[in-house]
């Protein structure tokens, strides 16, 4: 697993060294806390955690919200001990830094009883969506999410709106598709998005990664975050469930 680790950052440094940065930073907050990328990650990352969407496909939890959402997901539980790479690829240092330095932020990953912290969501049926939401921060400090691209065989769309609670600031929507190795990072309490209904025949499977500034939550809020992503993500087992710990530094 260590070397696995070490191998899978080491792949995303390369990915990273090319940057710009600074400018990045800058487009981030020109943005209201948002920066999409359409291809940042090269073959050599994405190949391996593609492996692994389908290794875990045995694993996925539809679920189906009336006029809200519909669609499949597989936990950071499941992950933690069918999906290696994944894992080794959340845990990344580099990547972390990366975040660290958009934001100005100590950014932290989030705790193992957490089952949002890593997982994938998995659109193959006709009518898969999400309806427009923030990723609400049940956490003392801010959450972000990270969402990578991995399948993408659809004409579903990534809608954004910016700045929709800046009231200095004109509303800003964006349609993005999130082809493989597609980077789209942002503050969850500051981005409003959805994703269209998946068209008859096509496939669309994202990796989603949460950090966060503060990993303390009251029990009562890890109640209700857990049971919000029960209904609405894993299913009702993910209430009982813990990912095993890891013997590597958050």
């Amino acid at each position: 697993m260590r070397e696995m680790a070490l191998a899978m950052d080491e792949a995303v440094q390369d990915s990273l060294r090319a940057l710009d940065v600074e400018e990045l930073r800058r487009k981030y907050w020109e943005q209201g806390e948002f920066l999409a990328l359409e291809h940042l990650f090269p073959p050599a990352v994405v190949d391996e955690l593609v492996a692994e969407v389908h290794q875990v496909r045995p694993y996925v939890n539809r679920n189906y919200i009336p006029g809200h959402k519909k669609g499949g997901s597989v936990s950071y539980y499941i992950l933690t001990e069918q999906a290696p790479a994944t894992i080794a690829f959340y845990r990344s240092p580099a990547l972390l830094t990366l975040l660290n330095h958009l934001t100005g932020e100590t950014l932290l990953r989030c705790p193992d009883d957490d089952p949002h912290a890593c997982a994938l969501y998995w659109y193959t049926e006709p009518g898969d969506h999400i309806g427009y939401h923030y990723d609400t921060s049940y956490y003392k400090g801010a959450r972000y999410t990270l969402l990578i691209g991995l399948i993408d065989r659809s004409t579903s769309r990534l809608e954004c709106r910016l700045h929709t609670k800046d009231s200095q600031r004109e509303s800003q929507h964006l349609s993005l598709a999130t082809p493989p190795g597609s980077f789209v990072f942002f503050n969850g309490d500051l981005l409003y998005h959805a994703v269209t209904p998946l068209g008859k025949g096509e496939e669309r499977v994202v990796l989603t990664l949460q950090f966060v500034t503060n990993p303390e939550m009251t029990p009562v809020k890890r109640w209700f975050s857990n049971l919000k992503d029960a209904v609405g993500y894993f299913g009702l087992p993910a209430l009982f469930r813990r990912a095993p710990r890891m013997s590597t530094p958050r």
